[in-house]
């Protein structure tokens, strides 16, 4: 049964529970609806800064230093920030560090209004902005087991990615459009509408809190995050499939950054092409969105991700020893490494909803996000390194044979295999 985990045998909290369940399309609609124009917004905006600073100072250096700034406070903070995540009301959580973001971006308007806007002025803010990410993300995810079927958790996911990736091929090329025609502060305006519908749109729905343990004293900060880490380390076939996840961040990312020069310099292609590249990923976390948020598959999540894994690995090798008139092949295997990907995040998603306790999810999923930024910050750190000394296509080659190998040695712990094991549903 869905509530055995979460709820008591009080009849009359079952019964409400049971209630909530039935209209949990109801309630993600309404989420959705307004996390949507938040995403899109903030994908719009995001994109105009990079823009900005592409033309503004023609610096490869400048805008790895702007994402790092949006990359590393949130990297910092994760352990912390899930702490308070499981403290506080969660959709109290989510509506101030939406408006917290919002209010940052107010500010870097005002300093583009006035006309004093300059480079550190970004990166504080887009660190700022980072802070706010760093509670918004784990509290939305750490409340989907509250709010829906057990069962769904997996669809649920699959339609998340979605609307990221909506918002990731729509963002970029509305992002140009606006700074073509509008001033950078009125670009920054949509975030702060976008962070406002968010908002509203949490009103109007109820997101319970997990229950918690009768405690005889308070607990201790320390011991909290250490709960965290525990819930992890405790189960052995979570700890296997965290781990793995972790090494593959550190093949995927350096990778990933490289493929715009993959496309310039390998397949000398042009701005359009690298676009193109951009928006042919977006198109396939669509595809991989939609094949996981249209129904449940009767399927073991962890053999799937550990497929993902394989299947993203083979994209990037083929990628690798492709000729440099290979540049169709290429778009076609980048779409399959987005499809690849997105299953592969929403089955991971659905798992850590379904084994984590509520009441630590939030100090969980901060934890995971936290650390899954450290490869992203040293790909940024060491692009040079790959492009330089092993050279575009041999990085590619490297990593897509590490990733295939992980993808491989993922299937031998047996605890991680039998983590998604079915259990009768209970009516």
């Amino acid at each position: 049964m869905f509530i055995s985990f979460y709820i008591s045998g009080n009849n009359i909290r079952k019964q409400y529970y049971l209630c909530k369940m039935k209209n949990w399309k109801k309630i993600f609609l309404i989420i959705w609806s307004g996390q949507f124009l938040s995403i899109l917004s903030s994908t719009i905006v995001n994109f105009a800064i990079i823009l900005w600073i592409s033309i503004e100072t023609g610096s490869v250096e400048m805008l790895a230093k702007a994402a790092i700034a949006a990359m590393l406070p949130q990297a910092i903070l994760g352990p912390v920030t899930g702490v308070f995540i499981d403290r506080w009301n969660r959709k109290l959580v989510m509506i101030l560090s939406d408006s917290f973001i919002a209010l940052c971006t107010l500010i870097l308007a005002v300093l583009f209004w006035v006309g004093v806007a300059e480079m550190w002025h970004i990166f504080v803010l887009l660190a700022m902005r980072s802070v706010g990410s760093a509670f918004h993300g784990p509290a939305m995810q750490a409340s989907v087991p509250l709010i829906a079927p057990q069962d769904q958790l997996t669809r649920i996911a699959g339609i998340d990615q979605i609307i990221f990736s909506v918002g990731n091929i729509a963002g970029p090329a509305l992002g140009a459009l606006f700074l073509s025609i509008w001033d950078m502060q009125y670009v920054l305006l949509l975030d702060v509408l976008g962070a406002i519908i968010a908002c509203v749109s949490l009103l109007f729905v109820h997101i319970p809190d997990p229950e918690k343990a009768e405690e005889e004293e308070p607990k201790r900060f320390l011991r909290e995050m250490k709960e965290g880490f525990m819930a992890i380390w405790d189960n052995r076939g979570l700890s296997w499939m965290f781990l793995f996840s972790i090494i593959m961040m550190f093949f995927i990312m350096p990778v990933s950054v490289m493929f715009p020069l993959m496309t310039l310099e390998h397949f000398n292609g042009n701005a359009f092409q690298v676009s193109l590249i951009e928006a042919l990923w977006g198109a396939g976390a669509l595809i991989g969105g939609a094949i996981m948020g249209v129904k449940v598959y009767r399927i073991n999540k962890v053999v799937l991700i550990n497929l993902m894994y394989i299947v993203l690995g083979l994209t990037f090798l083929f990628s690798g020893i492709l000729s440099h008139d290979g540049f169709v092949l290429f778009a076609i295997l980048t779409s399959i490494g987005g499809i690849s990907g997105t299953v592969f995040i929403s089955a991971f998603t659905a798992i850590v909803q379904t084994k984590i306790d509520p009441a630590a999810l939030g100090r969980v999923l901060s934890m995971y996000y936290s650390v899954g930024l450290y490869p992203s910050l040293i790909g940024l750190a060491g692009i040079g390194f790959f492009a330089d000394h092993l050279g575009l296509t041999t990085s590619f080659i490297v990593c897509g044979i590490m990733m295939v190998v992980i993808g491989f040695i993922a299937f031998l712990p047996t605890t991680s295999l039998r983590l998604d094991r079915r259990e009768k549903k209970i009516t």
